[in-house]
C-alpha cells in the first residue's frame, strides 16, 4: 500500500496535503511561535546579560519552567537560606531575547530559564546551569534543602521530578500548541494530546490519593516541577480555558494538592517573578530584592 493510498491528499488536512521528501521549514503557517521558531541553534545576535547583585543571576520568563525556579529561590529563602538571594532578569521569547549571545553562552539551547552561580559550592568559576530540572537539583543539593537525603525519599523525589520533565511537553508543545495556539483546529491532533495530558492527570491523582506531596509526606523540588505545569491547569489558569475542556474538577487529589501548594506564601511570591501577562499586581517584572514585591510589581508602576 502506497503513501497515496494509505493518505489520500483529499483526505489530509489542509485537504491536498501531500508529505514532502525533504522536510523545509514553513514560515507562513506556524503558528503563534512562527517568527522564533527556527531549526538550526546558535545565536542571532550580540548582546551581552546583565549582571546584578547577587551570586545568583536568573535569566528567565515567568512560564511553567520559568516558575519552577523562582518558586526554588522563594522557598529557599523563606527557609531561612540567605546566599539563595537572587536577580531574576526577564528574558523576553517572543521578542528573541534567548537568541543573543550572552544567553546562549548560558545555554546552548536557548530556552529559559538559566541560571549562573557567580559563587559555586567549589569555590572556583561561575557555573552555569541549564534545564530546569538540572536547577532545581543544583539549588537543591547547593543549600541542603528539598531534596531529600535518606535513599528512597530521595530516588521518589527524583522520579517525580523527571516525570514531569518527560510528561509536560505533552502537556505544553503537544496539548497547549494545538488546543490555544496552532493556526487551525486539528480534531485529530486535539484529540491525542487531550487524551495524552487527561491519563497524565489521572497518574497525579491516583498517587496523590496516598501521599500528601508528590514524594510522601515531605514538600521537594518534585511538586515545585510538577505544580507550575499541573496545578496552574488544576485551577483553570491554562490554555484558554482548559481546564473546563479536560474536567480537571473531577480530579479531587489533585485539586486538594494545587490548593495546598497555592496557599504557601513563597509558591506565590515565585509565580509572580518575570510574569508579564495577568494582572499587573501579580506581575514582578525583574525581582532584584524582596522588597520588590512591595514597590515594583506593575500595578505599582502604572503599567499592564
Amino acid at each position: 500500500m502506497t503513501d497515496e493510498t494509505k493518505f489520500p491528499p483529499e483526505k489530509n488536512f489542509p485537504a491536498g496535503y501531500v508529505l514532502p521528501k525533504v522536510w523545509s521549514a514553513d514560515t507562513e503557517t506556524g503558528g503563534a511561535f512562527a517568527s522564533i521558531n527556527r531549526p538550526i541553534a546558535g545565536p542571532t545576535h550580540e548582546k551581552v546579560l546583565p549582571v546584578g547583585k547577587h551570586p545568583l543571576q536568573l535569566y528567565s520568563l515567568g512560564t511553567p519552567n520559568g516558575v519552577k525556579v523562582t518558586i526554588m529561590l522563594e522557598e529557599l529563602l523563606a527557609a531561612g537560606h540567605s546566599g539563595a538571594e537572587y536577580d531574576a532578569w526577564l528574558i523576553k521569547i517572543g521578542d528573541g531575547d534567548q537568541f543573543g549571545s550572552g544567553f546562549v553562552d548560558v545555554n546552548p539551547n536557548s530556552k529559559i530559564p538559566a541560571l549562573m552561580d557567580h559563587a559555586p559550592k567549589d569555590g572556583g568559576a561561575p557555573v552555569r546551569v541549564f534545564e530546569s530540572a538540572s536547577i532545581l537539583v543544583y539549588l537543591a543539593e547547593k543549600f541542603g534543602a528539598f531534596l531529600p537525603t535518606e535513599l528512597r525519599a530521595r530516588t521518589e523525589t527524583l522520579n517525580w521530578l523527571f516525570w514531569q520533565m518527560g510528561s509536560a511537553p505533552f502537556l505544553g508543545g503537544g496539548f497547549g500548541h494545538f488546543y490555544a495556539y496552532a493556526p487551525m483546529k486539528i480534531e485529530y491532533a486535539i484529540n491525542r494530546y487531550a487524551m495524552e495530558v487527561k491519563r497524565q492527570i489521572d497518574v497525579l491523582d491516583r498517587h496523590l490519593a496516598d501521599n500528601e506531596y508528590m514524594a510522601g509526606a515531605e514538600y521537594t523540588i518534585a511538586d515545585m516541577a510538577i505544580w507550575p505545569w499541573y496545578g496552574r491547569l488544576a485551577a483553570n489558569s491554562s490554555y484558554e480555558d482548559a481546564g473546563s475542556f479536560l474536567s480537571v474538577e473531577e480530579y479531587d487529589n489533585v485539586q486538594r494538592w494545587t490548593k495546598l501548594i497555592n496557599e504557601r506564601p513563597a509558591a506565590q511570591r515565585g509565580s509572580m517573578v518575570n510574569k508579564t501577562s495577568g494582572e499587573p499586581s501579580k506581575q514582578l517584572h525583574e525581582r532584584h530584592d524582596a522588597l520588590d514585591f512591595e514597590t515594583k510589581t506593575q500595578d505599582k508602576l502604572g503599567g499592564a
